[in-house]
């Protein structure tokens, strides 16, 4: 029995959608690893409960950690981005968090900015705070191990071991973001199973990273889309805890056919997600077309409420998904709306990214 809300809230769904095509659903994603970075914390001393933990976010994060906090009798200060919403204001207001949110800006880029400014200027007056740095610090990774000990058991993790008799290969599909969730369920899947010896043959587990167009991650700043950035799976200041050389392949998508996926996917499956879902959805059918052999999961990190409004109004505007196809790129000079793809080659990233990527 879960001993709090965060716990149930936490733990996904595996939905098999098809024979190769599986849906890792959450109802908040990130409550998994601001569960295990605020425990690890407190295991290791770095923070004490009754402290106050300090971080931005555009949204879901915030209530993840909210929850966390809650979970742990800690105190949560948020510097929030202007998508939070009035739903989401309510809730951390009654869990106990403190919201500062951006004034409205159409620059998603400058709101990220203003909020890590923001950040430090809290800081130079509460140096006892503890920032979270959910976009640097690899402790949010360690929540992901036992979910992809969950996938390695369903689905085989790439070895062809799963209960469902699935093929070896297993890719991994979902947004980059923070880097943390896609990066984590890599880099566990790929270690030997079970304690394996470190010489075992590594599992066949590829990962495919999805990022909105203007966001400078992966090397898209140029290209804007005329509707919006997808909140939450893109950058425009480079993320530590982004490990480029864990990724084989990018699908950079726009907003309109990130709503035709999100559309298809609750007409077609019933999975009621979020709009980086849409966008994670039309990528994961594209993977396992062209690989019909491997099986392929995608991550859906929230639920569609937040996108009445914005996606699921608009479901009539909505592109049949069988019009729409990426644009095969070899290099970010090719980048086009509404969807490209390139194989990244688990390159990894420029020394500016990387640098600047450790700092903050």
């Amino acid at each position: 029995m879960d001993q709090h809300i965060a716990e149930a809230i936490g733990r996904p769904d595996l939905i098999r959608l098809d024979d190769r095509l599986v849906c890792l659903r959450f109802e908040t994603m990130k409550a998994v690893s601001a569960l295990a970075a605020v425990r690890h914390l407190l295991d290791t001393g770095a923070v004490r409960r009754g402290d106050t933990l300090l971080d931005s976010s555009s949204g879901i994060y915030a209530y993840a950690l909210a929850l966390a906090c809650h979970r742990y009798g800690m105190r949560c200060h948020i510097v929030g981005s202007t998508t939070v919403d009035g739903t989401l204001r309510t809730q951390l207001a009654v869990l106990g968090a403190t919201l500062e949110q951006m004034e409205p800006c159409s620059d998603l880029g400058l709101d990220q900015k203003r909020r890590v400014e923001r950040i430090h200027e809290i800081l130079a007056e509460h140096p006892e705070y503890h920032w979270m740095r959910q976009y640097h610090d690899e402790v949010h990774y360690l929540g992901y191990r036992a979910i992809a000990e969950r996938i390695r058991e369903a689905t085989g993790g790439g070895t062809g071991g799963g209960a469902g008799g699935d093929a070896a290969g297993l890719t991994i599909v979902g947004g980059v973001g923070s880097g943390a969730s896609t990066g984590a369920l890599a880099r566990y899947l790929r270690e030997p199973a079970g304690g394996g010896p470190a010489d075992a043959a590594p599992a066949d587990v590829e990962l495919v990273g999805v990022q909105p167009y203007g966001s400078l991650t992966f090397g898209a700043e140029h290209v804007s889309d005329p509707e919006i950035i997808i909140a939450g799976i893109g950058s425009s200041i480079p993320f530590g805890n982004v490990s480029h050389e864990l990724y084989d392949t990018l699908h950079w998508i726009s907003f309109d056919a990130a709503l035709a996926g999100s559309v298809d996917l609750l007409r077609r499956h019933a999975v009621f997600a979020g709009l980086s879902t849409g966008a994670g959805y039309l990528a994961a059918r594209h993977e396992r077309e062209r690989a019909p052999e491997r099986t392929v999961l995608f991550i859906a990190a929230d639920t569609g409420h937040r996108y009445v409004d914005t996606v699921y109004a608009r479901h009539r505007e909505a592109a049949p998904i069988k019009d729409l196809a990426p644009r095969e790129i070899r290099d970010q000079s090719g980048l086009a709306l509404p969807w490209s793809r390139m194989r990244w080659n688990r390159a990894p990233a420029t020394p500016a990214v990387r640098g600047a990527g450790r700092q903050g």
